[in-house]
């Protein structure tokens, strides 16, 4: 009988050795790692020896990205989007300041609205930066 509970012992151990190894091999082969190296399908940042690369994969993204706009087909239309933009957000800043509470014990209500006004500030901002780049186009 203790013959016997040897061998099931033994066989259990060995069925989950083997399963264990089946497993690992099949999560390595899914991870897309091989002996260690990593695949270099998209790198994935800039460190050391993939910089060059990395800085391939974000000029290609950008081109492709300036094929989908046709910046010389719509360039107008994205200097409007961009001058109304700016509008909007100027006439949403003026309605925040008319809409911010001073006074009273509520300071974070004012701290808030200060918030959200530096927000659109800074919206205002970026459409600028937008718009210089555009026309450098």
């Amino acid at each position: 009988m203790t013959e016997f509970i040897k061998t099931i012992g033994v066989l259990i151990v060995a069925f989950m050795t083997v399963y264990v190894i089946i497993t690992l091999t099949q999560s390595k082969n899914n991870s897309g790692i091989i002996e260690g190296m990593e695949n270099e399908t998209a790198p994935k940042s800039g460190e050391a020896g993939s910089a060059a690369s990395y800085a391939d994969s974000i000029k290609a993204q950008n081109v492709k990205i300036q094929d989908e706009l046709l910046v010389p087909k719509y360039r107008k239309d994205y200097e409007n989007t961009i001058i109304h933009m700016d509008d909007l957000v100027g006439t949403m800043m003026i309605k925040q300041i008319q809409n911010m509470t001073v006074g009273g014990s509520d300071s974070k209500s004012l701290m808030l609205s200060l918030n959200n006004l530096n927000t659109l500030k800074m919206a205002k901002e970026s459409l600028g930066v937008a718009m210089k780049y555009l026309d450098g186009m």
